[in-house]
């Protein structure tokens, strides 16, 4: 375990405050630090111990928590997306225990984002997880039937955007979030969160809600410049597009994440030399971008743990690229989609009992120092094969090389780096760089090397 770095922590949330000024929108993450690791379904006990053992110590920003409210029972994963109050009673803690959790990840230098529902309620009725009764539509000291939109039917035209943002998304009860009170009702969730002390959200479903609606929610929070991403996911032709939400902040890009899968499966590396805006993309400045995250893993429109040497690859390079703030999804094996966290999110070690940790898988987890070091450094020394085989710096702090080939490449690479005497992060190795800038090296199959100023020796 390393010793806590209060020092840095408080510098970190110092910038945070300053950046986070009321009615400013933060169109990238409060901080020096733009790398979130997504605890998907992780107990908050657990996840307070991961921000000391691991996630502080390895230059992680930020931590993801999973949905804090109240749900519906059940074992499948999905039963946290399903609120019905806004009291802090999920399976994965209460609220001291979150508490805990927000105050000990500060302590380790992490600030903490929440995944938020506020798009809509449950499907159905029963008792909640915290013991409240609730019918759809009715959620006693909440919400009744005239606060959800009047079409129940479930969304079925993406060409259509009353249809999107007024009809249910896969039958749960579709909130109004045009009436005031509603509004008012969801900020103060929002607004209790913070006061706990949490630095940002990530908003569940926010294509189903109009952007004036998620502007006039922001305008109430206590800190109305809060970080947060939206969840808006691309479709061609369809009526809401992602590019609405910027002025809110961040929104997550997952065009970056399907093409990486047709990249990595059936394209050539050499295609990502203007990975981004040269694609097409939202700009870097707004734009939340990941390998995979809980849905896409599961339906497998992107690449995930299963793709083993390809995924690692995939997001050392997403790492080492600089387009938009990255998110490292850290979840658990799973063979049945609808399975829920192993332990009801207790994680006793990583590597165990199904729990899969790729944000502390060393290729990945030792990128995330690597991006803190090259941070605002411009892509130089771009070189490729025509292929499968990849190298650029980042400026004058750092330079990466990928081998996503069967065979091994030996190569002497240009770099724009000091001379001296670096660690090769991904295999801890030395690698010398001479006077010229260069350095000559091995890279085995699908393997990588990572050298930047700052990490002299392994």
């Amino acid at each position: 375990m390393a010793p806590k770095n209060l020092a840095a922590a408080a510098s970190l949330m110092a910038v945070a405050l300053n950046a986070m000024a009321p009615a400013v929108v933060n169109a990238s993450p409060p901080g020096s630090k733009d790398v979130t690791a997504v605890l998907f379904e992780w107990s908050y006990a657990s996840v307070a111990r991961e921000c000391t053992n691991t996630l502080g110590p390895a230059g992680y920003g930020f931590v993801q928590v999973s949905p804090p409210a109240e749900h519906i029972q059940g074992s499948q994963w999905w039963t946290s997306y399903q609120p019905v109050s806004y009291r802090i009673a999920g399976r994965l803690g209460d609220r001291a225990a979150f508490q805990n959790m927000v105050n000990t990840c500060h302590s380790a230098g992490v600030l903490v984002v929440v995944d938020t529902i506020i798009n809509h309620m449950s499907a159905g009725s029963g008792t909640g997880t915290g013991g409240s009764s609730y019918t759809k539509y009715n959620y006693p000291g909440l919400y009744s039937s005239y606060d959800f939109d009047d079409c129940t039917s479930q969304i079925n035209n993406y060409a259509d955007r009353w249809n999107v943002q007024h009809c249910e998304l896969v039958g749960l009860a579709d909130l109004d979030t045009s009436e005031t009170y509603v509004r008012q009702t969801i900020a103060s969730y929002m607004n209790d969160l913070l006061s706990l002390g949490v630095d940002g959200f990530r908003v569940d479903a926010a294509k189903h809600i109009a952007t004036e609606d998620l502007a006039n929610i922001k305008s109430r929070l206590a800190n109305a410049g809060i970080y947060w991403k939206q969840e808006v996911i691309y479709g061609s032709g369809e009526a809401v597009q992602p590019t609405e939400y910027t002025s809110n902040g961040d929104v997550q890009e997952f065009r970056y994440a399907y093409d990486l899968k047709r990249v990595f499966d059936n394209e050539r590396l050499a295609y990502l030399s203007n990975y981004g805006e040269g694609w097409g993309y939202m700009s870097s400045s707004i734009a939340g971008v990941f390998v995979d995250n809980h849905d896409t893993e599961r339906n497998g429109q992107t690449l995930s743990y299963k793709d083993d040497a390809k995924y690692t690859l995939a997001n050392v390079f997403m790492l080492a690229y600089p387009y938009g703030a990255p998110d490292i999804n850290s979840g658990y094996e799973f063979s049945d989609t609808d399975a829920g966290p192993p332990n009801n999110g207790v994680v006793s070690a990583c590597w165990q009992d199904s729990w899969k940790c790729q944000h502390a898988w060393p290729e990945i987890m030792r990128m995330v120092a690597f991006r803190n070091a090259v941070r605002g450094q411009a892509v130089t020394n771009w070189w490729d094969n025509g292929n499968n085989q990849i190298a650029f710096g980042r400026g004058s702090r750092g330079f990466i090389a990928i081998n996503k080939e069967s065979s091994s490449l030996t190569r002497t690479f240009q770099t724009s780096l000091p001379a001296g005497t670096y660690c090769n992060v991904q295999s801890n190795t030395a690698v010398t760089v001479n006077s010229s800038g260069q350095f000559t090296a091995t890279l085995s199959s699908n393997t990588a090397l990572a050298i930047y100023v700052g990490k002299s020796s392994c």
